[in-house]
């Protein structure tokens, strides 16, 4: 750790320099006391300056001839600096790390010798405090953070209901739970990953609802991790969950506190990143990513029947395009004699088979919608409207495609929209694909070969040891009700099926009296 060269004509500061060249392993903590004794302001300021290679915002100020201060300009509150510590320090008398900890008007201070915490301390944004004949630094986090402002969701927006959503600043995340969940048994626990970031994590759960095994399991996963950076709470879903190979997550982003403090009253676990305005909350069911908090703000019928259309809108998505390419294929038996004829009359000047014409149209369709999200926002509107119109227009007049063919992969792609999770809706575009291509080669029978495959692996797949299709396997009839439409929420048990201990069941009240105690 250490590795001071500063060559010296005095044997004392030459004999300090070579144990400074030592690793830290072999430094006692005596030595390492009359290490740094030994150093002067200047060269103290030159171990530090070396071991984060001489930055350009690097700064020192001298006190006098006994305080110095260290610290990155970019990083800290230069107003915190100058009005509150500079003057403090000037009138102490006598200043050792005790007497100054008692004096500075600051609220966060530590006394540290070990080099590697003061160097982690002051790239987060942390002042140094060197004083003369002293082993033990000062440290205050005087740290200030430009960070975007609390809005309201963008890609989970909801009309009844909470209107603000994560930022990238971790200390407002946590803030934003703890006003939903005042709770003395909402437990916080903190992790830093990454060799290089150091990024802090913050893992809450509400103890006596969230399962112990799978917290275990959590805290163990992210401590297990051996990696350079992370800078995204997707990286690390991905690093953590089950199974990365699978390309359904089995973890739940979400930008909204509310739905993650229901999570969390549900034993879930959440887990908050610095610098990702996204949250995780986990274990997670497979027909979770269908529902949306509003569900819950609205009365139970209308819940109801939205989570149905959600349901169903994915089943339509996926399915409506591969029928059409294998009815026109394989299947024509199966068409009404109605539909025969429109049907003929749009194909006649198509040149392409139905699974050409599908996939030409889908990815068109993927075109518009990856054209329009990376545009401005108005700009983005106007060529999806315009886009969808011209081209569509334009292909059925060059006899390309066929017009009720466009109104299929429109459809389609039109329900894929109402998943309220935008992983999830990435999915049930994705798996559009390769179920068009079977359908082309074997009709229906590709069709169902591309079902059963999908069904199995979702059947194979579980988030945090418990089973991703739950409760619709292993069956649990009682629950299944509720996953499937929202019942009154007096009536059904409150705690997530995932997150039971066993074949226990939770009731609303009961759940209300552990978070109070």
């Amino acid at each position: 750790m250490f590795n001071f060269k500063k060559g010296n004509k005095n044997e004392q500061s030459t004999s300090a320099n070579q144990k400074l060249q030592e690793p830290t392993k072999h430094i006692t903590k005596e030595e390492l006391k009359e290490t740094l004794n030994t150093l002067s302001k200047k060269e103290f300021t030159e171990l530090i300056k070396e071991k984060i290679n001489d930055p350009s915002d690097f700064a020192v100020k001298y006190i006098n001839e006994n305080i110095t201060i260290i610290y990155v300009e970019n990083l800290i509150d230069s107003k915190s600096l100058t009005d509150l510590i500079i003057p403090t320090l000037q009138n102490i008398s006598e200043p050792t790390p005790d007497s100054i900890k008692e004096e500075l008007p600051v609220s966060q201070i530590d006394i540290s010798n070990q080099l590697d915490v003061i160097i982690y301390e002051l790239l987060i944004g942390a002042a140094l405090i060197h004083t003369k004949d002293h082993s033990e630094i000062v440290v205050t986090k005087i740290s200030s953070y430009q960070s975007r402002g609390l809005s309201a969701p963008k890609n989970e927006s909801q009309v009844i209901g909470s209107q603000v959503g994560f930022n990238e600043n971790l200390a407002t995340n946590v803030s934003l739970v703890r006003r939903f969940i005042t709770s003395p048994n909402l437990c916080n626990e903190k992790f830093e990953v990454g060799d290089d970031t150091l990024t802090s994590i913050r893992m809450l759960y509400i103890k006596g609802l969230a399962s112990e095994e799978q917290v275990h399991t959590i805290r163990q996963r992210i401590e297990s991790l051996n990696i350079s950076g992370l800078i995204d709470s997707a990286i690390l879903a991905e690093l953590i969950d089950d199974s990365s190979k699978t390309v359904f997550p089995q973890m739940m982003p979400t930008e909204r506190p509310d739905r993650f403090c229901d999570g969390l009253l549900s034993g879930k676990i959440g887990i908050i990143m610095n610098g990702s305005s996204m949250g995780i909350v986990t274990p997670v069911a497979f027909i979770e990513f269908f529902h949306s908090k509003e569900d819950q703000n609205l009365r139970w019928q209308i819940g109801t029947m939205l989570r149905l259309l959600r349901f169903f809108a994915m089943i339509f998505s996926i399915l409506l395009t591969p029928i059409y390419v294998a009815a026109l294929t394989y299947h024509y038996e199966i068409i009404s004699q109605t539909l025969i004829v429109p049907l003929s009359e749009s194909r006649a000047i198509v040149p392409f088979p139905p699974i050409l014409e599908a996939l030409l149209l889908e990815l068109i369709i993927e075109l518009l919608r990856e054209a329009g999200s990376r545009l401005p926002t108005k700009v983005g509107q106007t060529v999806g409207i315009v886009g969808g119109i011209v081209i569509g227009t334009a292909a059925v007049e060059a006899g390309i495609t066929s017009n009720i063919l466009i109104i299929f992969v429109a459809l389609s792609a039109l329900a894929s929209f109402t998943t309220p999770n935008y992983v999830m809706a990435n999915i049930i575009r994705f798996l559009r694909f390769p179920i068009i291509l079977l359908a082309g080669l074997w009709g229906f029978l590709g069709i169902m070969l591309a079902v059963c495959f999908l069904l199995i692996h979702l059947l194979r797949l579980t988030s945090l040891g418990a089973p991703y299709l739950a409760p619709l396997y292993p069956a649990r009839l009682r629950d299944l009700p509720n996953s499937l439409i929202r019942l009154p929420l007096n009536s059904v048990s409150r705690q997530a099926v995932n997150t039971r201990k066993g074949d226990e069941k939770t009731s609303d009240q009961e759940n209300s009296k552990k978070v109070s105690e």
